[in-house]
């Protein structure tokens, strides 16, 4: 008997082996990959043969327009965006000194369309086979230096830390209320976004992250149990040193995975953290997908399928959104390993 893509995403989660593994396919928001696949095949069928276990819900805005036509925008929190560059990037943040006085925060029913509500419904309804998951852009550590900018939040972390830690509060109640929102609704879990790595290791260190995060982080993801729904977490860069504190506090499933990383190789993880989290991701986005050959591609896929997923604990996925630069060779091929694997 045929089981569905949300039972083969609760079964990997639950660390059980499924007929086979379930994948998520991501390409990058911005680019005409599809069009270009399309051409490749001299079809578009290959769409309808793409079968994503995992369906994410439209973002609320959260204060973000990603009309890359403008030239700039400013979001609801206040901060100055340049958009006409890839990738859009902050200009002008709207905390520029270390000081909340005078500032307020947008209200949440402002971040939401009026009918967020009503058309997520009918969609989840519409994707009730699939692991429907809510999420909102910009954790903690990101909506702090969007509010700072990147160099001040990191200055603020070490010279300016009861401001810093007023910030986290702050944002902290105002994310609680986003998040009740979205626990308001039927879906599987909360996909929670928030880059605390990098290439080399976490941004602001270990220790600091334990300090400033990590009680935190607790109360969002033991608000997301209590309402029966898994966690689920988007992070780049190596994360290795905090990844058993992000389990400790109810991380379910972690995504990413981004192999290039320092200490983030998936199958080491594996082997020290497997049967505690589930690995969403693995292939690399920096190194594999663009710059290896279709054959490779391959071969690494059937190879993270038969190591991450044994005794369960794993969703294959590239660890990024496949990028524009990516030749239309290797996009291929990666869209048909996904498909070998899918049976």
């Amino acid at each position: 008997m045929s089981i569905t893509q949300k039972e083969r995403v609760i079964a990997q989660i639950k660390h059980e082996e499924t007929d086979r593994v379930p994948y998520h396919l991501m390409f990058d928001p911005g680019s005409n990959i599809e069009e270009r696949l399309d051409e490749y095949y001299g079809s578009n069928s290959w769409r309808s043969q793409v079968d994503n276990a995992i369906f994410q819900l439209p973002l609320p805005s959260m204060g973000i327009n990603l009309d890359l036509g403008k030239e700039k925008f400013t979001d609801a929190y206040g901060s100055e965006w340049r958009l006409d560059l890839r990738p859009f990037s902050l200009e002008k943040p709207a905390l520029t000194q270390p000081s909340l006085e005078g500032y307020q925060f947008p209200k949440v029913s402002d971040l939401f369309d009026a009918d967020f509500e009503t058309n997520a419904l009918q969609i989840i309804e519409q994707q009730k086979d699939k692991f429907v998951v809510a999420a909102y852009g910009f954790g903690l550590f990101e909506r702090s230096w969007v509010l700072r900018g990147f160099e001040n939040v990191l200055m603020d972390v070490a010279v300016n830390p009861d401001f810093y830690e007023e910030l986290l509060d702050k944002l902290l109640n105002h994310q609680m209320e986003i998040l009740e929102r979205l626990l308001k609704l039927p879906v599987d879990g909360i996909w929670f976004f928030d880059d605390w790595g990098f290439q080399q290791g976490i941004l602001i260190g270990p220790e600091r992250w334990r300090k400033l995060f990590k009680p935190r982080y607790e109360r969002l993801y033991r608000r997301t149990h209590e309402s029966g729904k898994y966690v689920l977490s988007h992070c780049c860069g190596g994360i290795e040193k905090i990844l058993p504190d992000a389990i400790e506090i109810g991380l379910d499933v972690y995504q990413s995975v981004q192999p290039e990383a320092k200490n983030n190789n998936p199958y080491d993880l594996k082997k020290k953290f497997g049967d505690k989290i589930t690995f969403w991701g693995g292939l690399g986005s920096q190194n594999m997908i663009p710059f290896r050959t279709p054959s490779e591609i391959k071969e690494e896929v059937r190879h993270l399928c038969k190591t991450m997923a044994s005794g369960g604990g794993y969703i294959l996925g590239p660890a990024k959104e496949i990028q524009p630069e990516t030749p239309n060779e290797n996009i291929a091929a990666v869209v048909e390993a996904f498909l070998e694997q899918s049976g």
